[in-house]
């Protein structure tokens, strides 16, 4: 099953132009870690990790200095706080 999960993935990248796709707000995009966690982890893991993108890869989030640490961090429309690392680099 993890296939057809890979299949839809690889279809969607083939079917809909990069310049098409939105932009995503995490530095990797939606698609691309959905499919690695995938082929990594399984069907299970990938079908969770799309769900977690689903729910959070959304244009309504806010980035903020954190004062201990002096990094960027994001958070989601959910209350879920990203580190810099997994932002988006057009956003920093």
């Amino acid at each position: 099953m993890k296939y057809l999960l890979i299949l839809i993935i690889k279809t969607y990248w083939i079917i809909i132009p990069k310049n098409k796709r939105r932009k995503c707000i995490f530095n990797k995009s939606c698609s691309n870690h959905v499919y690695d966690e995938t082929i990594a982890h399984g069907l299970i893991i990938g079908l969770k990790e799309l769900n977690f993108r689903i729910k959070n890869c959304q244009p309504v989030f806010d980035i903020f200095r954190d004062d201990t640490t002096g990094k960027r961090k994001m958070i989601l429309r959910t209350g879920i706080i990203v580190d810099e690392h997994e932002i988006a680099e057009r956003l920093k």
